[in-house]
């Protein structure tokens, strides 16, 4: 059956230039979806450098596992991701089954296992069945192009109703350089770390350090600060790749993260992680409008940064937003609950750019047909003034409707 893609959705996908240094291939593997690929792997024909950030879950997926054993030494040859399967709580069969993919890629990429970086999204605790698509990973090798970043993002893809890309293209001391990056997710969406799934490159020559400490400062505005129904994944992973391939061309190789000529480069990656997780905001499962919460005047970033999340995480102001209610008690309760230092006296609240409450109470100039024009909007702005410090934050999110209910109530079965 076809699901409607969101009324979210950009009017146009990113098309994504080519990366010299990395290719892509895609395949049907049948792990649980028929008639569609659900098996992607990126080859890098040299080493390239690599960054990564993962779930905080304590119940962590195997491939997740996998990856931070590898990330110590900073370096990837390839790139293997199924979805339809999370191979997370599957004990030693899902560590079996990591191995094998891994041994696999290795043989076919021509490099060793602990090069082979790895990730899987979909049901939890059903094995996965790696034997079924490791055959396919030869193939995937010869025939993988530099030309298909649609494809990859389309392979990643669960309960997303459009594949996610983006692309930036900047300068380093005057040499062009490219970033480019998918991101899978619509559900089970409040990363504590990073993302869902997601993946970018650059022929940038940038070593693994620095990425990482670029990567870990880029991701706390971006995809830390996205949540569609506040549940954190067992497989979150966001993992950056560095080519090198642009030194051919001239462009300088950089190991420190503080090198002044990183400053175009840092912009566009802080860009493009934020433009991916919006994406993933925008497609939360049943979203019809995206809920922009903005707290400022908190006591520090931290503390308005949760009470953002408090609000955004909230099922009555998620529900209200979705039934185009401009109930902004539901947004005073928010805040109250997040247990961080608030005066409800001192609290404004807008809803677009229409004041709903101040000082304690209603505002008084207050009209009920502007704050609902706000609502039906497809992207609704929510404001919070605390009027006790500088911290301000902001949080991306959607609303609650029922289709969110009946995707996730046969979602296994």
């Amino acid at each position: 059956m076809s699901v409607p893609v969101s009324p979210l959705a950009p009017p146009a996908l990113a098309a994504l230039p080519e990366i010299a240094g990395v290719r892509i291939a895609t395949a049907e593997a049948g792990i649980k979806y028929k008639n569609r690929t659900d098996l992607l792997m990126m080859v890098f024909d040299r080493p390239a450098a690599v960054a990564g950030v993962f779930t905080r879950s304590k119940c962590p997926s195997a491939p997740v596992d996998l990856c931070r054993d590898n990330l110590a030494q900073g370096f990837a040859r390839a790139l293997v991701v199924n979805s339809g399967n999370a191979n997370a709580f599957t004990g030693r069969r899902g560590r079996e089954a990591t191995a094998l993919t891994a041994e696999a890629a290795a043989k076919a990429a021509g490099c060793e296992p602990s090069e082979v970086f790895l990730a899987s999204t979909g049901v939890i605790g059903e094995p996965l069945d790696a034997a079924r698509f490791a055959p396919l990973l030869e193939g995937l090798v010869t025939s993988a192009g530099a030309d298909r970043w649609r494809e990859a993002a389309e392979a990643i893809m669960t309960t997303d109703t459009y594949p996610k890309l983006a692309t930036r293209s900047v300068s380093i001391d005057g040499c062009a350089v490219t970033i480019n990056g998918i991101a899978k997710g619509a559900g089970m969406i409040a990363p504590d770390m990073a993302t869902m799934l997601s993946f970018l490159a650059t022929d940038a020559a940038i070593a693994a350090p620095a990425l990482q400490a670029m990567l870990k400062e880029a991701v706390e505005p971006s995809f830390n600060s996205v949540t569609v129904d506040s549940d954190t994944s067992t497989s979150d992973t966001l993992l950056l790749f560095a080519t090198g391939s642009a030194a051919a061309r001239g462009c300088p190789a950089i190991d420190d993260p503080k090198d002044p000529r990183l400053g175009e480069f840092r912009q566009a990656l802080a860009s493009l992680l934020l433009d991916l997780a919006r994406q993933v905001a925008r497609d939360g499962e049943g979203a019809r409008k995206e809920i922009q919460v903005t707290v400022q005047g908190a006591t520090s970033d931290q503390a308005a940064k949760r009470i953002a999340l408090s609000i955004a995480n909230s099922p009555l102001v998620k529900t209200a937003v979705a039934g185009e209610d401009a109930n902004w008690g539901r947004v005073v309760m928010a805040v109250g609950k997040a247990g961080e230092e608030a005066d409800r006296d001192r609290l404004a609240i807008h809803f677009g750019d229409i004041r709903v409450a101040v000082g304690g109470e209603r505002d008084p100039d207050y009209s009920e047909a502007a704050a609902s024009q706000v609502m039906r909007r497809p992207e609704i702005p929510i404001t919070v003034e605390l009027g006790l410090g500088n911290g301000r934050w902001t949080v991306y999110s959607c609303d609650l409707t029922k289709e969110y209910v009946a995707i996730n109530g046969d979602y296994r079965s």
